[in-house]
C-alpha cells in the first residue's frame, strides 16, 4: 500500500475560498483541514502533523506574514505556501523571508496549486524513505554473527539460509538469551525483502491496551489521548518484515486479530472502519513453553498452527558447551575494541570457570560476563577473579526434569543430567578433579572418562591440585 500522507491545512478567512481550495485538493486525493484564522491554525499545528500549510496573506487579527514568522520558527520542517490577491515583488520577497516555500497570486490556475502540493508530497515521501533507510543501515544482521561450531548451530545456520529467501512465516522458540532476535534479523537480511523495512516489536514491553494500537495503528479520537491518526507498525513494515518478540505474552483477543492479519495481510486501525492491506512477512518468537501455554488456554492453538510453518530453535548454551570459549573470545575482541583495551586471552583457570558454569542466561549471560571481565581486568589475560562468582546465577540452574516430548531420546536427557551434575560438582570443588571424584564416589579415571565423553573440557595439564584452586 502507498504511504499515507498527512492532511493539508488551509487557512483563509473567506469561507468560499476555503471550500474552493478544499474541493481542488480533495479532487486529487488529499485530506484537508481548514482554519479561518491564524490563531486557529496555530492550535491545529500543535495537535496534528501536516503535509503543507496554505495560508492567505490577509487574515483577521494576525496577518498571514505574522503567522508565517511564528509558525516557521516552531515547525521548521513543515512547508508553507502563501496566497494573496495583492501580489507585488516586494510582498513576494517578504513572504519568502518569513519562511514560505512559494507564493501564488490570485487568481491562479488549480494546476499551479496542485503542482506546489505534489512537490511537498514527494518531499514528504522521500524524507520518510530516507529515515527508514538510515534506520535499516544502522542494523547489521549477518549470518556470521551466529557464532558456533557445534552441530546444532551449523544446522541452524543452514536452515536459516534455506528459509530466508521464502515468504513463509517463521516461529522461533528458545530460552531467553539464546539469540532469537539475531536469528530473526539474519532471516530478514538474507531475504528478498532486505532492502525494505525491518520492524521489531517486543510484545512483553508494551502495555496490553496499547499493543493493538502500536501494531495496527489508530484513528484520531479512537481513545483518550488519540489526538491524531497514527500509522501501525505493520504499515511501516509494508513490503518488508515484522518481528514480534515474546508473542506468548500477547492477549487472546489480540491473537485473534493477528490470526486474521496472517491470513491475507488485512487489518483495521483501532477506532476505524476501513479495511487496509499490506504485504508483510511475519517472524514471531517466544521463550515460553508454547504447548503448555496452549493447554492452559493462554495461547490460541489455531494461531500456533498458523505461525508454525517453519520452527527454528536456537539451542541453550549448556547444550553447546564446545562453543563457550569460541563465543567468549569473540566477545573479548568486541569489548577490547569498544573499551580500547588490549587483553590478549582468557587464562586457563578462567576458561575452567566458564566451562563449568551452567549458563541459565545463555549467550546473553556469557556476553555480560565477558563485558564485566574486560572492565575489571588489569592484566594481559582474563583471570577468574574478573569473572562473576556465579553464585546467584547458579541458583537459577534448571534442575527440574520436564515432561518427555519425544523430541529427545532418554540417552540425550540422561547425558544432559550427567553433564550438569559433573559441572556443578566441579564448580563447587573449584575444578579440582580429586575432590570432585571423591564427592561423586568414582575414581579419577572414571571421572575423566565421563568428562571426555560429555565434552567437559578440563585438561590434565591444567588441573590444579588440592589447595591450589583458582581465585574466585
Amino acid at each position: 500500500m502507498n504511504m499515507p500522507l498527512p492532511p493539508v491545512l488551509v487557512i483563509d478567512d473567506e469561507r468560499n475560498m476555503r471550500l474552493s481550495l478544499k474541493s481542488i485538493l480533495h479532487g486529487e486525493g488529499y485530506d484537508v483541514q481548514m482554519a479561518e484564522s491564524a490563531e486557529e491554525a496555530l492550535l491545529a499545528l500543535e495537535k496534528l502533523e501536516f503535509l503543507i500549510v496554505i495560508t492567505d496573506a490577509r487574515l483577521g487579527q494576525m496577518s498571514g506574514y505574522e503567522f508565517l514568522a511564528q509558525a516557521c520558527k516552531r515547525w521548521p520542517a513543515i512547508p508553507f505556501l502563501m496566497i494573496t490577491a495583492y501580489a507585488t515583488p516586494k510582498l513576494a520577497v517578504e513572504a519568502i523571508k518569513a519562511g514560505a516555500i512559494d507564493y501564488l497570486a490570485k487568481p491562479f490556475a488549480p494546476e499551479e496549486l496542485l503542482h506546489a502540493v505534489s512537490r511537498c508530497a514527494e518531499r514528504f515521501r522521500l524524507l520518510r524513505e530516507n529515515a527508514a533507510l538510515r534506520a535499516h543501515a544502522s542494523e547489521t544482521y549477518q549470518l556470521e554473527q551466529i557464532i558456533g561450531e557445534s552441530p546444532k548451530i551449523t544446522d541452524l545456520r543452514k536452515l536459516i539460509q534455506n528459509v530466508a529467501p521464502t515468504k513463509t512465516t517463521v516461529l522461533i522458540l528458545g530460552e531467553s538469551g539464546t539469540g532469537k532476535e539475531l536469528v530473526a534479523g539474519a532471516l530478514h537480511s538474507l531475504s528478498l525483502r532486505r532492502q525494505k523495512h525491518y520492524i521489531r516489536i517486543n510484545c512483553a514491553a508494551i502495555p496490553e491496551n496499547l499493543l493493538e494500537s502500536e501494531l495496527f495503528g489508530h484513528e484520531k479520537g479512537a481513545f483518550t489521548g488519540a489526538i491524531r491518526q497514527k500509522l501501525g507498525r505493520v504499515e511501516e513494515a509494508d513490503g518488508g518484515t515484522i518481528f514480534l518478540d515474546e508473542i506468548g505474552d500477547m492477549s487472546r483477543s489480540l491473537q485473534a486479530k493477528l490470526l486474521r492479519f496472517l491470513e491475507d495481510g488485512s487489518f483495521t486501525r483501532v477506532g476505524g472502519n476501513d479495511e487496509l492491506k499490506v504485504d508483510v512477512r511475519l517472524i514471531a518468537a517466544t521463550n515460553r513453553d508454547i504447548i503448555q501455554a496452549i493447554s492452559q488456554n493462554n495461547f490460541r492453538e489455531d494461531l500456533f498452527h498458523r505461525l508454525n510453518v517453519v520452527t527454528l530453535s536456537p539451542s541453550p548454551l549448556r547444550e553447546r558447551s564446545g562453543d563457550i570459549i569460541l563465543l567468549a573470545e569473540n566477545f573479548l575482541r568486541h569489548y577490547n575494541t569498544l573499551m580500547n583495551k588490549r587483553i590478549g586471552a582468557i587464562a586457563p583457570a578462567a576458561r575452567h570457570k566458564l566451562l563449568a558454569h551452567h549458563w541459565p542466561g545463555n549467550v546473553r549471560e556469557l556476553r555480560n560476563a565477558i563485558e564485566r571481565a574486560v572492565i575489571l581486568e588489569s592484566s594481559q589475560e582474563i583471570q577468574p577473579s574478573s569473572l562473576p562468582d556465579f553464585h546467584l546465577e547458579g541458583r537459577l540452574r534448571k534442575t527440574e526434569v520436564g515432561p518427555v516430548t519425544g523430541a529427545r531420546s532418554l540417552d540425550e536427557l540422561m547425558a544432559d543430567f550427567e553433564r550438569q551434575l559433573i559441572n556443578n560438582t566441579l564448580e563447587l570443588n573449584r575444578y579440582n578433579i580429586s575432590k570432585t571424584s571423591e564427592q561423586l564416589k568414582i575414581s579419577r579415571h572414571a571421572l575423566r572418562y565421563r568428562m571426555q565423553r560429555l565434552n567437559i573440557n578440563l585438561d590434565a595439564e591444567e588441573e590444579l591440585p588440592a589447595g591450589h584452586e583458582p581465585a574466585a
